[in-house]
């Protein structure tokens, strides 16, 4: 797969075209999705550019290419029925674009520690998409990541193991300076199968206290 940092547009609809013909996606349910989200609601600034925006508290709305990678290797365990957990939600931009993908009997639950970025990413999804909050496709929590969400498990896709449904997908960024980006499939309760999908650079996930304390960030 290639990977983005030219792929930046105009307008949305151009990222999301540049994004495609750069081969970080193929589908046209991604397409789709991507075009139903514009990324202008969610990045303060230049939305339209291959690149992290910092959306304050020491985070950031990721990059098009890496949320692009993330539906990519995701896709195939999103059903319309489907329960998704996307840990670290900051903007609600990809739980957005997540619950484009599936239907009014799925759900997408977007846990953030940072109250300010709770906030932040409900008013986002307001300005387009109030009826995923309205009608509980989407429901955004503040809590630690880091302990998942129970009260809605099992997910088909999450960024936690103990709560991964049997037949689930998990994409998540793995280490701290030596990231590496995994996908992990829970074939059974009992087995499971990674696969190194390649190197990044995160945010790191850890606590509210050490995340705006934070003065050293990478992003990606």
């Amino acid at each position: 797969m290639a990977f983005g940092w030219r792929a930046s547009g105009s307008t949305n609809a151009e990222l999301v075209d540049n994004l495609n013909r750069q081969g970080l996606f193929k589908s046209e349910r991604i397409k789709e999705a991507m075009l139903a989200v514009d990324r202008g609601d969610f990045a303060p600034a230049n939305p339209y550019m291959d690149a992290p925006i910092s959306i304050g508290y020491s985070a950031t709305i990721s990059a098009p290419h890496m949320h692009a990678t993330a539906l990519h290797y995701l896709e195939d365990v999103i059903k319309n029925d489907s329960r998704i957990l996307d840990v670290g939600s900051s903007s609600g931009y990809l739980v957005a674009c997540f619950a484009k993908m599936i239907g009014p009997k799925g759900k997408v639950v977007g846990i953030e520690h940072i109250p300010q970025l709770v906030q932040l990413s409900i008013n986002n999804l307001k300005k387009n998409h109030a009826t995923l909050l309205e009608n509980g496709v989407v429901k955004i929590i503040e809590g630690d990541g880091r302990l998942g969400y129970e009260q809605d498990a099992p997910y088909d896709a999450i960024h936690l193991l103990d709560q991964l449904a049997v037949g689930g997908r998990m994409v998540i960024p793995v280490g701290r300076d030596n990231q590496e980006f995994l996908q992990i499939d829970k074939i059974s309760e009992d087995k499971l199968v990674k696969k190194r999908l390649m190197g990044v650079i995160y945010v790191p996930l850890t606590s509210k206290e050490e995340q705006i304390g934070h003065r050293r960030i990478q992003y990606v």
